[in-house]
């Protein structure tokens, strides 16, 4: 058959079980699932999909709250489409097949010396899924996973294989670093990298008015700053990233456990359940739990400081805004909770990035920074959601591709100077939406 596939078979033809992403707020049910175990498998899988008339969406980790990658056709599982390609070292660059873990890929360049020079704050999600839905972490310099690829490789809606760069096709390369799955199936990708270095984490608690009032000193002063505020309190929690010249010194094991597992995870998810049964007492479970993180200080390689284990299931909304804009919105969505009947378990996560150049991206073409609102998994999200987007989009802001949102191709056009170039390009490789679906034709449009 050409491809290593996956798949079940009723009395009418293959048949597939239902996908669902991790949070379980999107399900879908393809006609069938394929397992390509190469580039070429995977052109062959879209060449007989466009012969059957089916659409093609490629499933990573299903780390997205929104249904960017549920089809009604063929669903691409890349889990064998996984490891490294290659280390240039002269170049500094590694690449890799887009189906391979983050975290493989960190584990495996530290083995080499090597790093990324920033990245998010989980690492579950596939190469190919975290950079086509933009995903970030927090920086001054140092931007979006996206803007570290070199070069990729991708399978077009004819079924041949396309390489891009800023040498060759490079208007390609422009947009499909943050492509959304609609350009074509992401096969491989270039990173740059730098051997790999040392960062100390300084976790410290501050009050709301402080953070606030010092956002641009903290931001200026500190190569990665975030900050999470804990909703009906005036409690913050904040964390400073910095280059050290060493010696590491990682949290203890038990220090480590207390922090990462027993309060972010284990008892944080037993209050996000009292919670959502009781939500009356969420206000004074808030109040205990954001004091209950204490400051510390830890210095390790790259990966162990950005990235933190999230095993709470929960729904996520998030925007970027006009760096300047960020502290007046988070200012208006405090006011907002405090004089609304809402009760929100979750902390509120803000984080920044220098302005990038991908068409698409948040951060393109301005400094940016990011309001993230979240809630436990099974709790009642519209109402809050809703009054959060209202603040954001009144800043300005470009929610993120791969967390809920309700904007369309209307707000889009007005959003990103460059969405026309990107629909262009669409067009082009894509004139017959082989790998849209419902979400790209609301945020692209038709």
């Amino acid at each position: 058959m050409g491809e290593s596939t996956t798949q079940r078979w009723g009395k009418s033809g293959p048949t597939s079980a239902t996908w669902r992403n991790w949070a379980g707020n999107v399900t879908s049910r393809p006609v069938r699932e394929v397992s390509p175990a190469s580039a070429e498998e995977l052109a062959d899988a879209v060449r007989r999909a466009a012969e059957d008339g089916l659409r093609v969406k490629t499933v990573g980790t299903g780390h997205s709250f929104t249904s960017i990658a549920a089809t009604d056709g063929v669903l691409v599982r890349p889990h064998l489409l996984t490891g490294i390609r290659r280390i240039d070292r002269e170049a500094m660059t590694v690449t890799v097949e887009s189906g391979t873990p983050l975290k493989r890929l960190n584990v495996a360049l530290a083995r080499e010396g090597l790093s990324l020079t920033n990245m998010g704050d989980i690492m579950e999600q596939t190469v190919a899924g975290a950079t086509s839905t933009g995903t970030h972490g927090t920086g001054r310099d140092s931007a979006s996973i996206a803007a570290q690829i070199r070069a990729l490789e991708l399978v077009t809606a004819d079924g041949r294989l396309m390489t891009c760069s800023p040498t060759e096709n490079p208007e390609v390369f422009a947009a499909a670093r943050i492509g959304l799955g609609a350009l074509g199936v992401v096969t491989a990708l270039t990173f740059a990298v730098e051997p790999v270095f040392l960062l100390t984490a300084r976790e410290e608690p501050m009050s709301f008015d402080r953070v606030t009032s010092e956002f641009d000193a903290l931001h200026a002063e500190n190569e990665h700053f975030e900050f999470y505020w804990f909703p009906h309190t005036d409690n913050c929690n904040t964390k400073r990233n910095n280059r050290s010249t060493g010696p590491a010194a990682p949290p203890g094991k038990l220090s480590g456990w207390v922090e990462d597992e027993l309060l972010s995870n284990g008892i944080f998810q037993v209050a996000c359940a009292v919670g959502r049964a009781v939500p009356p007492l969420i206000p004074s479970i808030a109040k205990v739990s954001s004091r209950a993180l204490s400051a510390r200080t830890y210095t390790d390689i790259p990966y162990k400081v950005f990235t933190s284990p999230r095993r709470v299931r929960f729904l996520e909304m998030e925007y970027a805004l006009p760096r300047e804009a960020a502290v007046p919105a988070l200012r208006e969505l405090k006011a907002m909770v405090e004089r609304s009947p809402l009760k929100v378990s979750f902390p509120v996560e803000v984080r920044t990035a220098p302005a990038d150049d991908i068409a698409l991206s948040t951060a393109s073409g301005r400094e940016s920074a990011y309001i993230a609102v979240h809630l436990y998994r099974g709790t009642p999200h519209r109402a809050y959601f809703t009054a959060v987007e209202r603040i954001m989009t009144a800043h300005g802001g470009r929610p993120h591709w791969g967390k809920v949102h309700t904007r369309d191709a209307a707000y889009f056009e007005k959003a990103y100077p460059r969405f026309a170039e990107f629909t262009a390009l669409r067009d082009r490789l894509d004139p017959e939406r082989r790998f849209g679906n419902d979400y790209l034709r609301r945020v692209l449009g038709d």
